[in-house]
């Protein structure tokens, strides 16, 4: 079955990608998930609009990851979160908090869903957090999580 991906499927693609997947895969995963969309000549003329945003948005090339990789890890990331007695939270630190944290502190605007955390937080502490900023580039950071 050919697709086109519409967001980054790890081991798959990047959104734009046409892909050849396998019919169940395809049908009963990546389409209803909205991961991707049925390849159609109308649909494939539709990849240039999405790979167009997609480099709006992206680490330009290697040397650009490797710039921003520095400057996340020279980074120091507070995240204020309500907690009760004893540190624990109410509800857990979302992917998307945590880039809001990253760019309140001085860092880059990330894509939250490049972003590699450790099981759910739920509780006060140090935490560190990967994120792929390119294929070949992954940079790690320590959040901290404070009560607020």
């Amino acid at each position: 079955m050919k697709i086109i991906l519409t967001q980054e499927v790890s081991g798959l693609g990047a959104p734009g990608d046409i892909v050849e997947v396998k019919d169940g895969f395809g049908r009963n995963y990546l389409l209803p998930q909205g991961f991707a969309i049925a390849w159609t000549k109308g649909a494939e003329k539709q990849v240039t609009v999405i790979k167009r945003a997609r480099s709006a948005r992206e680490i330009r090339d290697l040397d650009h990851a490797n710039e921003v990789k520095g400057q996340l890890e020279g980074l120091k990331v507070n995240l204020k979160a309500r907690a009760g007695d004893g540190g624990r939270l109410f509800g857990s630190v979302t992917s998307a908090e945590i880039v809001d944290a990253v760019k309140a502190s001085g860092g880059p605007v990330l894509d939250r869903r490049r972003l590699e955390v450790p099981g759910h937080i739920k509780s006060t502490g140090t935490y560190p957090v990967k994120i792929k900023l390119h294929p070949e580039v992954t940079a790690s950071f320590n959040l901290n999580v404070v009560q607020g």
